[in-house]
């Protein structure tokens, strides 16, 4: 896909987004930053980390931005998550799959300042694109987690699409010898496979099945060709994959918080990453909330919805993703999961998503 290839309304995205966030550069130079960044993720290394990836992570966090507090930052971490790329060691693809999110980082700090998004913003959607890096996403942090559910949702696609993400992630990788390479890739699988959920937002917990399928035959298949060439496993623990930390989805609470780079504080005594608690068995986890889609596929195309988009780029108002019709299929399931929800407390006013999810008060102390 090149540039001209790109959809029309992705550098307009970019910049709707930019200016929600308070970007005070002229349109021309932000619409120029979107383009490089475009650039960039089309470079000929990437063969799965590319245009098409960042598509379809932006359609996920589209999917789950009625439960960020802040979703243009999320959308422009988006953006920047992997924005610098590098395939050339085994041990990058062993720890980071090539995306070099604290170099990427340092690129959004530098193009968001210019474009002249005020400090705290910047601050924000750097700290958002390191998280991925560290894996160590405050369990309280619901941008973060959902900006980690988003990039891990490619696992969640049907078998085709799956296998040809396999196939695009080893031609990124091609110079790693092939028993490297699995033994690698075993290492990653198997500690995602440990963990006791892979996805924590709500609209997200419909992927969790199908991620673990997908998952769990690559496994399988995967040991039975180190067996073959007679390699050895790696630990799993030497490998870190990318995802959040949390095992249930925090409240997003009455309303967002007044800056955007002021995440929920973290409590004393906290656990630094419950979601990687071992897991009974490499199976399928609970089964998705009553109404949740089903599946696991992901939006062919994604943008920023808004209303009030000024003339440019050669769109007007929302964008293409508003006319995907397997986007406006998923959110008519959300339509009938609130509805659902609604009728089952005609009592009160029908509770929000994240509270559908939040976990039962503790018990006092006695």
């Amino acid at each position: 896909m090149s540039l001209a290839d790109a959809p029309q309304w992705l550098v307009s995205a970019f910049v709707r987004s930019a200016v929600a966030v308070g970007a005070t550069a002229p349109r021309e130079q932000i619409q120029r930053t979107a383009r490089e960044l475009v650039e960039r993720w089309q470079e000929p290394e990437r063969r799965f980390h590319n245009l098409r990836h960042l598509i379809d992570v932006l359609a996920r966090v589209e999917e789950l931005a009625e439960e960020t507090h802040v979703p243009d930052v999320v959308r422009l971490a988006a953006w920047y998550h992997g924005a610098v790329f590098n395939s050339s060691a085994q041990v990058a693809y062993a720890r980071r799959g090539g995306e070099d999110e604290v170099a990427s980082a340092e690129l959004a700090r530098e193009q968001l300042t210019e474009l002249g998004v005020p400090d705290a913003v910047t601050e924000r959607v750097e700290e958002l694109v390191r998280a991925l890096a560290r894996h160590d996403a405050d369990e309280h942090d619901v941008d973060a987690l959902a900006l980690c559910d988003a990039d891990l949702g490619t696992l969640a696609v049907e078998p085709q699409r799956y296998a040809a993400y396999k196939r695009a992630i080893r031609e990124e990788y091609a110079h790693i010898p092939e028993p490297d390479y699995v033994a690698s890739r075993l290492a990653i699988l198997t500690r995602l496979l440990r963990r006791r959920r892979l996805f924590v937002s709500p609209f997200s917990l419909a992927w969790e099945e199908p991620a673990r399928e997908n998952l769990t035959a690559e496994l399988s298949h995967l040991r039975t060709r180190l067996a073959e060439l007679g390699g050895t496993e790696y630990p799993a623990e030497e490998c870190s994959p990318r995802s959040g930390t949390a095992t249930s989805w925090p409240s997003r609470g009455p309303a967002a918080p007044a800056s955007p780079a002021a995440p929920a504080a973290r409590p004393a005594g906290a656990t630094t990453d419950p979601r990687d608690a071992p897991a009974p068995a490499p199976q399928p986890a609970a089964p998705p909330a009553p109404g949740a889609a089903p599946g696991g596929g992901t939006p062919r195309s994604a943008a920023t919805p808004d209303e009030a988009d000024p003339p440019g780029d050669g769109e007007r108002g929302r964008s293409g993703i508003e006319r995907d019709p397997e986007f406006e299929l998923r959110r008519r399931i959300r339509r009938k999961r609130r509805e659902r929800a609604a009728a089952q407390h005609p009592d009160e006013a029908a509770p929000s998503p994240s509270a559908l999810f939040r976990p039962p008060p503790k018990p006092p102390r006695s």
